[in-house]
């Protein structure tokens, strides 16, 4: 049978199913199409702020309190967005979900250039936030269905192909911005944000296809079940929390600290693209094989571990070498973490559980993005400077580090033996209602 369910035959003609390495393109180009909705919630929305916040600054008389503020307002709409997000998939269907909700984040992005108002940017980030969440988790968990076989090294490497996504809104943004602000100078902030709004629109086509060849959910009567499942992933959400506060504290200013450093607008950009490009080819090739292979919490231990690492150097030393050895550390491992969580849960949790465990996964990642911000930002206007901001993201990476290593994969086995034989009667007779 097919992984794929555009290629799925129906009834008796089964037999005559392609051979798996034929099902491998049609399984990478729809976990490529998803990625889009990433390019749009992370790429675009949450991380090409960092870029407009020097000139947002400048511009607009905010403090670096102020503008972490920003961020809290967005991760808080991110709280929500990831908190409801299993809910939103089930009243109105996971795919209609993942394409709304990139659309309003679209918005979003196109109303952000309207206005200079900081209560006005705050309630669009919140919104952004929330929208940008929804998408996230529900793509995930898409993307976690494309292969509804039993290979979880396979499952793994296109959870990370979705996950790529990131990356390359990073590296478009990091286009995009720079070119905006080299036109019109720290005014440019308002063509940045309209710009990749048009580009968020043109995203929701691949991401339309795309979703329409995913399998089917199974139902979500044994839902309730399912939730119990989810204490033995207890040390990966507070792993999630400190990793959350920990990365992008370092993704909110770290721009701002080389702008300080004397880092120029295409410095910057060149520091945002190798960042970008990093985390979507080192995810696609290193992370999504290596995170298949290893159990329990090593695989988020070892991810903490070396975004740690690609903090330091900005920290430690001024200038360009340092900024790219940082963008190509931190940005080739900044994005495995979110990789990690969906293949444990698909591992651990029973499979109508998945969304619902990754939206939960979600929600502790996102306190950690609320709070990480604000706190690296009222640091940062100390005595200390940015960087006393961001030796917080060394800190809770460490700790982070630690907590991770607590988790075991518990529970593997039997949820195995459940979901075995209902991943090919979902994929092969409900594909039909696409």
């Amino acid at each position: 049978m097919s992984d794929s369910t555009s290629s799925i035959p129906r009834g008796p003609a089964a037999a005559s199913a392609p051979a798996p390495a034929a099902r491998a393109r049609p399984e990478f180009l729809v976990a490529l199409g998803l990625a889009a909705g990433p390019v749009v919630a992370l790429g675009f929305t949450r991380f090409a702020y960092a870029l407009l916040l020097p000139a947002m600054r400048e511009k607009l008389h905010w403090s670096y309190a102020s503008a972490g503020g920003l961020n809290t307002a967005n991760a808080l709409g991110y709280i929500i967005g990831a908190a409801t997000a299993a809910w939103w998939s089930r009243r109105f269907g996971a795919r209609a979900v993942f394409l709304w909700s990139m659309v309003i984040s679209a918005g979003a992005l196109l109303a952000s250039a309207s206005t200079g108002d900081f209560a006005g940017l705050g309630i669009l980030r919140f919104v952004g936030g929330l929208s940008t969440a929804v998408t996230f988790v529900v793509g995930s968990a898409l993307a976690s269905r494309v292969h509804s076989g039993g290979q979880q090294s396979r499952s793994a490497a296109l959870v990370a192909v979705y996950m790529t996504g990131v990356g390359v809104g990073v590296v478009l943004s990091g286009v995009v911005v720079p070119a905006a602000l080299t036109a019109w100078g720290v005014s440019g902030w308002q063509a940045g944000w309209l710009l990749m709004g048009v580009l968020a629109l043109v995203a929701v086509g691949p991401a339309f296809w795309a979703s329409r060849h995913v399998p089917e959910a199974p139902g979500t009567a044994a839902g309730h079940r399912g939730k119990s499942g989810l204490k033995v992933l207890a040390p990966t959400f507070v792993w999630y929390v400190l990793f959350g506060a920990g990365y992008v504290s370092y993704m909110t200013f770290v721009i701002a600290l080389l702008h300080s450093q004397g880092m120029k607008t295409w410095g910057l950009a060149s520091f945002f693209i190798v960042l970008g490009a990093a985390s979507a080819v080192a995810t696609l090739l290193v992370w999504g094989r290596l995170i298949g292979r290893l159990r329990g919490g090593t695989a988020p231990a070892l991810v903490s571990a070396v975004v740690l690492v690609g903090v330091l150097p900005v920290l430690l030393w001024h200038g360009t070498v340092a900024a790219l050895v940082s963008a190509v550390v931190f940005g080739g491992s900044f994005m495995a973490g979110p990789t990690a969580v969906t293949v444990l849960a698909r591992r651990m949790l029973p499979q109508h559980a998945w969304t619902s465990g990754i939206a939960l996964l979600t929600v502790a990642f996102s306190v950690g993005q609320a709070v990480g911000p604000l706190v690296s930002g009222l640091l940062s206007d100390s005595s200390g400077g940015i960087a006393k901001g961001l030796w917080l993201s060394v800190v809770l990476l460490a700790v982070s580090t630690a907590a991770a290593l607590v988790q075991r994969e518990r529970g593997t086995v039997e949820h195995r033996h459940h979901d075995a034989p209902a991943a090919v009667p979902v994929s092969a007779d409900q594909s039909t209602g696409r």
